[in-house]
């Protein structure tokens, strides 16, 4: 889809949306308001790419609602899913890792609510806006340790910890409560999980199969829920089901 086609308008944003979160978390209503005037804001759909992998590094983002999947193409070709980043981060912060192009593509994983700025404020940001720097490069050290963990475990562990590890941290990322579980909170299917674990499609339903029949989780189309979330650790750590 192209992210144009997405675009809506929408009302003016109270300074409220970003003072709660850290980025902004230090500043007075009137410097959020400046921050925001100087936005663009955008509600994309559901499988909108915000920016491509390679592209010139012209805005970065930060994520008011909805979920953003990060995505590398590797030298053959082949897709892999880096993370997924929750409402309330900045994203496509290029600069901070003194790059000029994007390092990644960001996809909508679900439906969002998107600010942006151009990048040509960056630098004023640090400035001029208490956190701003501590808090985003904060942001970056901790994605950097969980794509290091992501590559201990590739190198390490048997897929089955890789499947039961990438399902543990997306319910602590963005697990919410339902009858029976802990549900992913947005649409996630086996193609991305065989993407986030560096294994197949067929190795990925194989085992969701297997889990399920043991009780462990329970999926539905694009929902993964897991319903005994110890099975799941034990599983990680290397233990078959029982």
């Amino acid at each position: 889809m192209n992210p144009t086609s997405a675009r809506k308008t929408l009302p003016r944003l109270d300074e409220s949306l970003l003072s709660h979160l850290p980025p902004f978390s230090r500043l007075d209503r009137r410097q959020v308001r400046e921050i925001l005037d100087l936005a663009s804001v955008r509600r994309l759909d559901e499988g909108v790419a915000v920016f491509e992998e390679g592209a010139p590094a012209e805005r970065f983002y930060m994520l008011l609602d909805g979920y953003i999947r990060v995505m590398r193409i590797t030298p053959t070709g082949e897709q892999v899913i880096a993370l997924h980043i929750p409402a309330g981060q900045l994203f496509g912060i290029a600069k901070a890792i003194g790059r000029d192009t994007y390092p990644a593509t960001s996809v909508t994983a679900s439906e969002a609510l998107v600010l942006s700025w151009p990048m040509r404020v960056w630098d004023d940001f640090v400035a001029r806006y208490e956190g701003f720097a501590t808090e985003t490069y904060k942001t970056v050290g901790q994605r950097l340790g969980e794509m290091n963990t992501r590559i201990v475990e590739m190198a390490t562990q048997q897929v089955e910890q890789r499947v039961a590890n990438a399902l543990l941290r997306l319910i602590n990322q963005t697990g919410r409560k339902v009858e029976g579980g802990i549900e992913i909170d947005f649409p996630i299917t086996r193609q991305d999980l065989s993407e986030m674990t560096g294994t197949t499609l067929h190795t990925v339903s194989r085992l969701l199969s297997g889990w399920e029949k043991d009780g462990i989780v329970a999926s539905r189309r694009k929902r993964i829920t897991v319903t005994d979330p110890h099975r799941l650790v034990l599983v990680s750590q290397g233990h078959a089901p029982r």
